[in-house]
This record gives C-alpha cells, structure tokens and sequence, in this order.
C-alpha cells in the first residue's frame, strides 16, 4: 500500500473519532436537596403580659390594694414605685398615698411587653365646721364633760363588758372629734373601785380598769398618744351608801380632761 493510501486512512479515522466524540450529549446534574425541617433555628416567643390588676382599684388614703399579675415567655419582670423585680406570676400589697399607675414590664429574648394600671386613692372629706347656732362654742373639756360615758364594771374584774363596750364605743367618736378640733388636748382615763377590799388592792386594780378602757378605745381609732391613764381606787366614789347598787356605781372607768 502506498504512503498516500495510508495517510488518507489515518485521516478518515481521526475525523470519525472526532465526530463522534462531539455527539455525546452531557448529562445534568440534579441539585442538592433542601435542608429538612427539623434543621431550622427555634422561633423565640415574644413576652406576654396575660394579666395586671389591682384590687380593688379605688381604697381610701391609708388602705391597701393587691396587685396580681400572670406573664409568659419573659425572663427579666419589674414594677414600678418600688416594687421591683418580681416572679412571672404572683401578687404584692401596696399602700399608696396618693392615685398611682403601676406599670408591669417584662423582656426577653423575644423582645419586651408593658402593662399598666391605676390605684385610686380618694381622700376622705374633711368634718363638718362646727353649726353656729348663735351661743358661744363649748371648749373640749366642756364637750367631754357633757357628752363622755362611764364604763361599769363586774365586781373584782377589769375586763370591759358588753355595757361598757357600748359606752366606750360612743366616747371613742367623740375623742375621735374632739382630737381633730383640737389636737393637743389630752385626756386622763380613771379607774375607780368601789370601797370593799384594802386601798392597795383597789389601786392596782383601778389601775387594770384604767388601762382596759383605754386599750378599747385605742382599738377603735382613738390616739394613744393623747390618752393617760391613773388609778384612784376606792378614794373618789360617786356614791357612799353600802348597797349593791351603790357599788356598782363606784366600780367604772371615767374620762376626764388631761393636765
């Protein structure tokens, strides 16, 4: 065979070769698949507020009112007017002055929630001026004088019973209002026995009457601070005669304007 014959078959081989490789078709490539679910970060709640109240919502100066409160989802919770930091759930007393917003906030991851309410502190009204009828004003003394009770007691006892209970409750309405008229009066409760026992008995023992009523009527409101007590024993009777009758008039607790 010939140089030439050889040649032009080597060509043709080649040319078939290329052909054929320029055919092929390529194949693609699928992409990844998508992250599964289970993959994907946590959602963050935002912090709730379920509930702030106050009750109840109007007290008078004085009186106390609870605050309650339920939140969700929130890792820092503070009240405001010194309450401070507190639980996501609980209550708290407080005992404003005056009218006052309280307001709840809680935070967390998932941003920030703020709830408010309102205690209303009224004020009570100031006490009628004294009527003018004309005549001239009686002074306190006067009025305690006039107007104050005596409380009886059982024989050899100084617990106050349901009589004296009654006249101790009328006298504590009317310290109360002789105090706000005039604030620096004072008064002396006394404490009296009647004459059967020895003078040291009756002394200790009007001592117990004295400070029985003054107790009850402090209980009722009354100032302590302006009520005194002392003990006169068997030495200051209202009635000298030896009957029952008597004695029972003899054994009480009186009120009398202080020194």
């Amino acid at each position: 065979m010939s140089l030439f014959r050889i040649s032009a078959v080597l060509l043709a081989l080649a040319l078939l070769v290329f052909a054929s490789a320029c055919g092929k078709k390529k194949v693609a490539v699928a992409p990844p698949p998508p992250p599964s679910g289970g993959d994907a970060p946590p959602t963050i709640g935002r912090p709730t507020i379920n509930s702030f109240t106050a009750e109840p919502s109007t007290i008078s100066r004085g009186q106390s009112s609870t605050l309650r409160w339920s939140v969700s989802s929130a890792t820092d919770m503070t009240i405001d007017h010194g309450v401070g930091a507190v639980n996501s759930q609980g209550q708290r007393q407080v005992n404003p002055g005056d009218t006052t917003t309280y307001t709840l906030t809680a935070n967390g991851p998932g941003g920030s929630d703020s709830r408010s309410v309102t205690v209303s502190v009224s004020t009570p009204p100031p006490p009628p001026p004294p009527s003018d009828r004309g005549g001239p004003s009686l002074t306190s003394s006067e009025i305690l004088n006039k107007q104050g009770q005596d409380a009886y007691f059982d024989y050899d006892k100084s617990d106050i019973r349901s009589d004296a209970r009654t006249a101790l409750t009328t006298d504590a309405d009317i310290l109360k209002s002789i105090f706000t008229n005039d604030p620096n009066f004072v008064v002396a409760v006394e404490g009296h026995c009647d004459e059967r026992g020895s003078a040291e008995y009756n002394l200790a023992l009007g001592d117990r009457r004295a400070t029985s009523a003054r107790d009850f009527l402090t209980q009722l409101g009354v100032r302590a601070d302006r009520l005194k007590t002392i003990s006169y024993g068997k030495e200051r009777p209202q009635c000298t005669e030896a009957t029952e009758d008597c004695w029972q008039k003899n054994r009480r607790a009186h009120l009398s304007p202080g020194q």
